[in-house]
C-alpha cells in the first residue's frame, strides 16, 4: 500500500512562544551550564560530553520548529542567547581551566576572545539575509565548541585525562576564534533541498558515519571536527587557485545559510 506524501503547508510561521522547540533549546542551555559546572569541578571529560550533548539538542530544536511550523522571532532570539552560553562561555571556561590557565594573560585573553567572537558570530548570523544554498559564513559556533570538547576527549584517549599544558591548545583557541568571524565558507548539513533529491545516498552516508564513530568515538569525533574546521580554509584555497587572485581567498560564490538553530 502506498502512502501519498503530505503536501507542503503554505501556512506562514506562527509567532510567539511555543513549548516544544523551546524545551529543546532549554535542554541545550542546561547542558551548556552543566558543562561550566563540571569544568569548574575539574571534571573535564564530563564537561566535554555535556557540550556535545548541547550540540545535539541545538540541532533538534530548529528542526522540530520547522517540522511543526512553530518558528518564531522569540525562538530565534532565545536560541542565540542559549548558544552564547552553551557554545561560547562553556567551551571557553573548559578550555581555560583545562589547558589555558598556565599561560597567564595569553590564556585568559584567548578564552575571552573565544566568547567575544562567538557573540559576534551569532550577531552576524542573525542579521544576514537567509539563503538556501548550503553554506555558513564563518565557522559555526557549535562546530567550534565541538572541536574544543573533542580535543578534551582525544587527550583523554591518549591518557591525559586531567589538565594539560600544550601550546597547541592555545593556538587552537585563537584559530577557532578567528575562523568564527572569518569569511571562510562552511558547508551546512541542513540543506534540505540536497537531502530531498538523494535521500538514499544520504542515508548510506549517515550509516557509514555512525559505523566509523562507533569504532573509536574519542578519536573519530576529534578527527571529524578537525576536518570540518579545516574545510573552510581548504575550500577558500581551492577557490583561489581555481578562479585566480581576483577575489579574496575567504569568499566563495555560495551564499549564507540561515535555516536553523545555530550560527
Amino acid at each position: 500500500m502506498r502512502y501519498r506524501r503530505r503536501p507542503k503547508s503554505n501556512v506562514p510561521p506562527r509567532k510567539g512562544f511555543f513549548l516544544l522547540p523551546s524545551l529543546f533549546t532549554t535542554a541545550s542551555l542546561l547542558s551548556g551550564f552543566f558543562a561550566i559546572v563540571a569544568a569548574i569541578r575539574g571534571d573535564f571529560h564530563e564537561a566535554a560530553l555535556a557540550i556535545l550533548v548541547s550540540g545535539v539538542f541545538d540541532g533538534l530544536d530548529g528542526r522540530i520548529a520547522r517540522l511543526t511550523n512553530t518558528t518564531s522571532k522569540f525562538g530565534m532570539e532565545y536560541d542565540s542567547l542559549c548558544d552564547l552560553v552553551a557554545f561560547g562561555v562553556a567551551p571557553a571556561i573548559l578550555a581555560y581551566l583545562w589547558a589555558l590557565a598556565p599561560y597567564g594573560r595569553f590564556g585568559w585573553l584567548a578564552a575571552f576572545l573565544y566568547v567575544a567572537t562567538t557573540a559576534l558570530r551569532l550577531a552576524r548570523f542573525n542579521t544576514l539575509p537567509p539563503a538556501t544554498d548550503g553554506s555558513f559564513l564563518g565557522l559555526p559556533c557549535p562546530a567550534a565548541a565541538g572541536t574544543v570538547a573533542t580535543s578534551v576527549l582525544f587527550c583523554g584517549f591518549l591518557g591525559k585525562g586531567g589538565a594539560v599544558q600544550n601550546i597547541l591548545v592555545l593556538a587552537m583557541v585563537y584559530f577557532l576564534s578567528y575562523f568564527m568571524v572569518s569569511t571562510f565558507r562552511y558547508l551546512s548539513f541542513k540543506n534540505q533541498a540536497a537531502q530531498g533529491k538523494k535521500p538514499f545516498p544520504v542515508l548510506v552516508a549517515m550509516v557509514l558515519i555512525v559505523m566509523v564513530l562507533a569504532t573509536e568515538p574519542q578519536v573519530t569525533l576529534f578527527g571529524l571536527a578537525a576536518l570540518y574546521v579545516l574545510s573552510g580554509p581548504a575550500l577558500a584555497i581551492y577557490h583561489w587557485l581555481a578562479h585566480g587572485k581576483d577575489e579574496p581567498a575567504g569568499t566563495l560564490t555560495i551564499g549564507e545559510s540561515k535555516g536553523g538553530s545555530h550560527g
